[in-house]
């Protein structure tokens, strides 16, 4: 079933504010104590006998089955969380509710069990003022959104709605399925927002002035080659080799130079806690045992934490905008949109192993594409298009990339020709087409098993491949704007 979500700010008066913010903290404490239960109890159950013989069993159903049963006997569920929470929750029934504490706790187990299925190898208590959102589990209880107003536990508070906002009006038509309440730290102050989670796909948007209908779904196929700073996609009405969300390039500087500042002011405010050679202490031992650091914040030092968190908000927000516009274009050339699988998380880690660099002698970094996936967030972009699919009933299609193997084929010879990373253009003799703009022409002709290529249908779509690649191949070359170097231009 569709859903999307429509944000509204409140209009909140101060004691109302102070009543969120206290709501929150709670909200946070509760969370950070079920992180140290389900840590306790992943513990015990690592330590026992019974996890130690299942861990040395071969990957199968039976093995699974035993983790379910262990997970079950230390209570590492859902609802054993749900359970503990309850007492809690009581203590605290003035200002959180029933449905809202277990919400808390699930969003606490569902962190927690990237951990237990080893796709993260921490999970992290929050610190204070950290927790910048709650939700409820429906709009019947708890929080809720009623007549244009946030209701929760004796608290009423406005939402913000133009009489001539027609999107928001035709939205609030939708059933809502449960509300969440978001803290922004927007310019040096807390705003406050509401976001109903609305049962459904959101309203059309029309053109005023010709009467076309806003970010409509094409037809026909678009193969997308998602790399971590650019996209290409093919289409048979365009081509095109884009940087993802370029607008975000330019803030880098800014963050690099207010971090340098903050290190500064945090060094020259707190000298007793680092090395001579600059390092922090581990602590400070008193009466022989070891403390943890007391740090001193001055007031300039929170002014540039500050304006360094409006910064990446501002990052954040032009991101995905970004990706949104590009998404709805992407989503009008076809309703068969293909891409590759990508595994981002292997990208982002660092290299495990040590090389040394044969011109100069010297090791090699072991750093990857952290930096390019943080800036870009290819995956954040095609879960937004997959979102946006979702809408019109359809799903982005990834494709088995072991099987299709875009980059090395050439349709025309029928073979697979391996290429070294730094190549970025297919020789065909008389012409040359650019490397990703192939492989997304590829992908966009790959068949509905999403394992093979259709070379009778490569064939028939190529000239006029070509003819939007040379023209796209142009206008790259006669930009005024940088290119990125992986670009091959």
């Amino acid at each position: 079933m569709s859903n999307f979500t429509l944000t509204l700010k409140l209009d909140t008066e101060k004691y109302q504010e102070d009543i969120l913010n206290k709501r929150l903290e709670i909200s946070r404490n509760i969370y950070n104590s079920c992180l140290g239960e389900l840590y306790k109890r992943y513990n015990h159950m690592r330590e026992s006998k019974e996890y130690r013989k299942v861990v040395k069993m071969a990957k199968s159903k039976e093995r699974n089955k035993k983790f379910n049963e262990l997970n079950s006997k230390y209570g590492l569920t859902e609802y054993s969380l749900h359970a503990y929470v309850k007492p809690m929750q009581h203590h605290f029934k003035e200002n959180i509710d029933a449905f809202t504490a277990q919400k808390i706790a699930t969003r606490c187990f569902n962190a927690f069990q990237e951990l237990m299925f080893h796709t993260a190898n921490k999970v992290y208590f929050k610190k204070y003022g950290e927790m910048n959102s709650i939700e409820g589990k429906s709009n019947k209880t708890g929080i809720k959104f009623k007549d244009n107003k946030l209701i929760w536990n004796g608290l009423q508070i406005n939402a913000i709605i133009n009489k001539n906002d027609e999107y928001t009006h035709l939205s609030l038509l939708n059933k809502i399925k449960y509300c969440r309440i978001v803290r922004k730290f927007i310019r040096g102050k807390y705003k406050y927002y509401i976001q109903l989670v609305l049962d459904g796909i959101p309203p059309i948007k029309i053109n005023k002035e010709t009467g076309e209908i806003k970010n409509g779904i094409g037809q026909g196929n678009v193969g997308i080659d998602i790399g971590t700073r650019t996209i290409a996609f093919s289409s048979k009405y365009d081509v095109k080799l884009l940087e993802l969300c370029p607008e975000v390039e330019n803030i880098e500087h800014q963050k690099l130079i207010l971090q340098r500042k903050l290190d500064r002011q945090r060094r020259a405010n707190n000298p007793n806690n680092y090395n001579s050679d600059g390092t922090i202490k581990k602590g400070t031992r008193i009466d022989g045992k070891l403390t943890k650091l007391k740090w001193i914040k001055s007031n300039k030092y929170i002014k540039t934490q500050n304006e360094l968190r409006e910064i990446q908000r501002k990052q954040a927000d032009i991101r995905k905008q970004s990706h949104n516009k590009l998404a709805n274009y992407i989503v009008s050339l076809g309703d068969r949109i293909l891409v590759e699988t990508m595994n981002y998380k292997g990208l982002q880690s660092r290299s495990k192993k040590t090389t040394i660099n044969e011109k100069t002698g010297k090791f090699n970094k072991k750093k990857r594409f952290g930096k390019s996936l943080a800036n870009k967030a290819p995956s954040m972009f095609l879960t937004i298009l997959n979102n946006k699919l979702k809408w019109h009933n359809k799903e982005l299609l990834k494709i088995d990339t072991t099987k299709v193997k875009a980059s090395q084929y050439n349709h025309i010879e029928d073979k697979y020709i391996k290429k070294e990373l730094s190549e970025r253009w297919n020789n065909f003799g008389e012409f040359k087409i650019q490397r990703d703009l192939y492989s997304s022409f590829l992908i966009m002709n790959v068949k509905d098993n999403l394992k093979e290529i259709d070379r009778e249908l490569c064939f028939k779509e190529f000239d006029n491949f070509k003819k939007l690649h040379d023209k796209e191949i142009e206008r790259l070359l006669s930009s005024k704007n940088k290119r990125i170097s992986s670009m091959g231009l």
